[in-house]
């Protein structure tokens, strides 16, 4: 999956701080269901080679998705099942 398709997708870019004025900070890429459920992207710095996956936050074992598609209609499932409160 590309950089690209994660912000087609809706994902957000979330700055990692480590050191102050740093001229590349890293960062990775998060997209919030709901309460309680996100899809996070590793770190840029993480990367092996050009491609990005998603996880669900905080699960173990991790569950990882590598193609665009598989993530989008997840996400489209998800957003559709959304009741309100």
């Amino acid at each position: 999956m590309t950089e690209r398709e994660l912000i087609l997708l809706g994902f957000k870019s979330v700055e990692i701080n480590e050191f102050e004025g740093e001229e590349n900070p890293d960062y990775y890429y998060v997209y919030d269901v709901v309460n309680g459920l996100t899809f996070i992207t590793p770190s840029r710095q993480e990367l092996k080679g050009d491609q990005w996956w998603v996880e669900i936050f905080n699960t173990e074992p991790a569950i990882k998705f590598c193609q665009m598609e598989k993530v989008q209609g997840l996400i489209n499932t998800l957003e559709k099942a959304k009741t309100a409160k």
